[in-house]
């Protein structure tokens, strides 16, 4: 079985360490990634959303956080500080900074982030294809007003430093709209036997993968069946701040609503946690193929069993 799953952040690399114990070794999983979280700091080319998909499928994730290195130093951020170089709010390890050191040196020898994922993969060993969503640079960036009036501001900034304290007024994915799939994007999605959005942010996770020209079309006309799993249970995101950035885009913090944003054109099948059994009938009544069944990750099993509902739904809604 060919499995593709759009992911970003740390629902989404959960959910795949999940989706590995839950199929065979004879079965292939390619991960479109976002990379609209990417970020230049200190010099260097940063992607949070790849690299923890790569550490947590690798073993080296720091498990409490679910983001960053395990016993993870800190040495050059504090000899940073002592330059008065920032940001400081933004927390790059020892570790991780060797990461970003051999992306940015590949990158300015001329490689493609796909080719440079490719050979950072080779060390970590994920277990899946995981292919950045373009090739292009793409970053999310967040309106808001605050004191200093109304502007723009990259979205770790919104996330770490402000931790979404401040209303998001607009999500704009910069550069999505002229950037191109990365090469196999399109060719894992045409050839997928299964599609899956696993619990990954609807807005700057899987709606900016989705902001691609060619991959929502690409989603959409896939002969595959396409099963989504919500973030949100009981009207709150699992983890994260999703209902700041859902109310942005005029979207309410409810698996139904989440559901229906995607719309029928997108999603065959949707996983609504037993907690939103309520929702199913709506969203069935949509035209997309509900169930309601346990969603919590609390461990690699309970995680391995919404990844077989997943792709239970997906046979029975296959097309």
């Amino acid at each position: 079985m060919r499995i593709v799953a759009l992911a970003g952040g740390i629902g989404g690399a959960r959910f795949l360490r999940g989706l590995l114990a839950a199929v065979g070794p004879q079965d292939e999983i390619t991960v479109i990634g976002n990379t609209g979280d990417d970020i230049h700091l200190y010099g260097l080319k940063v992607c949070p959303d790849l690299d923890t998909v790569m550490y947590t499928l690798g073993g080296g994730i720091h498990e409490e956080q679910g983001w960053g290195r395990t016993d993870e130093t800190w040495s050059i951020k504090a000899e940073m500080k002592e330059y008065g170089v920032g940001p400081e709010w933004f927390g790059l390890g020892d570790r991780d900074f060797a990461t970003h050191l051999v992306r940015s040196q590949m990158l300015t020898a001329g490689y493609s982030l796909s080719q440079v994922t490719e050979a950072l993969c080779v060390r970590w060993q994920p277990g899946v294809r995981l292919l950045p969503m373009s090739d292009d640079r793409v970053e999310t960036h967040v309106r808001i007003t605050d004191e200093q009036g109304t502007r723009a501001i990259h979205f770790q900034e919104y996330w770490v430093r402000l931790h979404a304290a401040v209303d998001a007024e607009a999500i704009i994915p910069v550069g999505a709209d002229t950037a191109k799939p990365a090469p196999g994007v399109l060719e894992a999605l045409a050839e997928a036997d299964v599609i899956l959005f696993p619990p990954s942010n609807p807005v700057v996770s899987i709606g900016t993968i989705l902001a691609v020209p060619g991959i929502r079309e690409a989603v959409a006309a896939a002969p595959a069946p396409v099963v989504g799993l919500s973030p949100i249970i009981g009207g709150a995101p699992v983890r994260g701040m999703a209902d700041k950035v859902l109310a942005a885009v005029g979207v309410e913090a409810t698996a139904e609503a989440v559901a229906l944003n995607y719309g029928p054109a997108l999603l065959d099948g949707w996983l609504v946690d037993t907690a939103d059994d309520a929702a199913v009938a709506a969203v069935e009544a949509a035209g997309i193929a509900c169930r309601a069944v346990p969603l919590l990750m609390t461990d690699v099993e309970a995680t391995a069993a919404m990844a077989r509902a997943a792709l239970d739904l997906a046979e029975q809604v296959r097309k």
